[in-house]
């Protein structure tokens, strides 16, 4: 389904700031099609005056839509629908008098032509399904008449308001709660809803002849009101703005598009909408990303803590194989840190891992000093990971750059002539990662000496690699690969797992 910016281009010659206007116009057009009962379509004119493309289409949660197919990127041609054609030649508003037939529904047609300063940009085509239609209620009457102000404000050019736009996920709707109020805000009108939001507030009677503004400081304390200012105009219906009222017991969302359909506000249209429990639940999500962030900074303290302690055992321990073990425990503990500690400092259960990779490798190069200078380079990103991939993909990391710069690069020069390899000055490790089909691909390639005579990655004792077959096979259900590096030096380990 071909978007309006690409439809203006493709067949219009609108500028930046029509393409602006009918924005912030289909950013509120949701309103008119529940005021309305109705099926709205936006009609661009072709550049070549050939016919019509429709641009938009939005369907009301108030009523039977009265066209089922989506008609957005459809043309049609001039003298296709003499309604268009009399409608942008007239720049008025024209209504059919007989009812069309569509898919056995009868359905009453307006086209409203859409004017921006003294232009008419694009037409805005109202299709009511007239099966739906009864003896109006007072709720109905309020809403018709509400659509009829505001579709006159389009065609006069004073609709969609300069105020804010709609589009944000908490913006009320008609079936919120409804008012009208009039020139000097006092409440004409209030749906069920609208009255129902007003006693959660604290409000037990009719709202009918109050005025809003009054009302709703009697009922907000002055330490819970927003800017006095705003809230008066926004009450008032003064300003196309929304304001969000609070007391002790509830929180609602007001907002005001002021009506003028010839010209003079003659009142406005006032949505609420309570969100109380949306404000709720997100103070609880707040306080437990706050919990959890605490706990993060904790585990990493205490990690730290655990480290210092194997750190100082090692200096007491005169044996040399128990002292390197616990010197490897303690690099271990301290990777799992890393981890938590970005996470400490994470909004979400997500970190971006370049950062811990490298201060992995960092952390690798000191450790791991070899008397030898080893570089270890990254290509590729990781970009985000969930925290329990990669806590496990950081002792993947670890292990394999661990591995490569203490076996791939020995500490004297008979050990390069034993694999039979002369000792190389431009050692290095590079850490390669790839993103395929919602799986991670990660390889650490070394130009060191190289696997050893009748290796065998499978029947290996080596603690280090039975960590990384444990976690990538175990922990996140993927494939390990040990083998010559392609480029005739060193060693090539693969790493594939699943994102998902």
């Amino acid at each position: 389904m071909p978007s309006l910016n690409e439809l203006v281009r493709a067949h219009t010659d609108l500028d930046d700031a029509d393409v602006d206007w009918l924005l912030r116009l289909m950013a509120d057009w949701q309103i008119i099609a529940d005021l309305s009962f109705a099926d709205l379509v936006l009609w661009l004119r072709d550049r070549d005056g050939r016919g019509f493309w429709a641009a938009g289409q939005m369907r009301p949660t108030t009523g039977p839509t009265a066209l089922v197919d989506d008609v957005v990127g459809t043309f049609l041609p001039h003298g296709r629908r003499p309604m268009l054609d009399v409608a942008w030649a007239n720049k008025r508003l024209i209504r059919e008098g007989n009812p069309e037939w569509s898919n056995d529904v009868p359905v009453r047609v307006e086209v409203i032509p859409v004017r921006r300063g003294d232009r008419v940009i694009a037409l805005i085509g109202r299709n009511t399904n007239l099966l739906g239609v009864r003896t109006p209620s007072r709720l109905e009457l309020a809403y018709v008449q509400t659509a009829a102000d505001l579709t006159l404000m389009i065609s006069h050019g004073h609709f969609p308001p300069e105020g804010q736009r709609s589009d944000e996920a908490d913006a009320p709707r008609v079936g919120d709660g409804f008012m009208r109020v009039d020139a000097s805000g006092r409440v004409t009108y209030a749906s069920p809803n609208a009255l129902s939001v007003y006693r959660r507030l604290g409000h037990t009677g009719d709202l009918a002849g109050l005025v809003l503004g009054e009302l709703t400081r009697r009922l907000v304390p002055p330490r819970r009101r927003p800017d006095e200012e705003t809230l008066s105009a926004v009450l008032g219906g003064r300003a196309a703005r929304a304001a969000e009222v609070t007391t002790d017991d509830a929180s609602v969302i007001v907002r005001a598009i002021p009506l003028r359909p010839r010209g003079e506000r003659i009142g406005a249209l006032i949505l609420l909408r309570d969100v109380t429990d949306l404000r709720r639940r997100e103070r609880e999500l707040m306080t437990k990303d706050a919990t959890i962030r605490e706990i993060h900074h904790r585990v990493k303290n205490n990690l730290q803590t655990v480290a210092a302690l194997l750190r100082l055992q090692a200096r007491r321990i005169d044996v040399p194989e128990a002292r390197w073990a616990l010197s490897e425990a303690e690099r271990r503990v301290g990777t799992i840190a890393v981890v938590h500690e970005t996470l400490s400092h994470a909004v979400e259960e997500h970190v971006v891992f370049d950062e811990i990779a490298d201060r992995l490798a960092a952390m690798v190069s000191d450790v791991g000093a070899t008397g030898r200078r080893v570089a270890i380079r990254r290509e590729g990103s990781f970009d985000e990971l969930s925290s329990e991939v990669a806590t496990a993909l950081a002792m993947v990391v670890t292990e394999l750059l661990q591995n490569a710069v203490e076996h791939g690069f020995p500490t004297d020069e008979e050990a390069f002539v034993a694999h039979g390899r002369e000792e190389t000055s431009d050692a290095e490790v590079t850490l390669s990662v790839r993103h395929r089909d919602r799986r991670l691909q990660v390889s650490v390639a070394d130009n060191g000496v190289g696997l050893p005579e009748g290796f065998d990655a499978v029947g290996s004792t080596n603690l280090g690699l039975s960590i990384v077959r444990t976690l990538v096979e175990s922990e996140l259900g993927g494939h390990l690969a040990i083998g010559r590096n392609p480029s005739g030096r060193g060693t090539l380990v693969t790493v594939d797992v699943p994102l998902d």
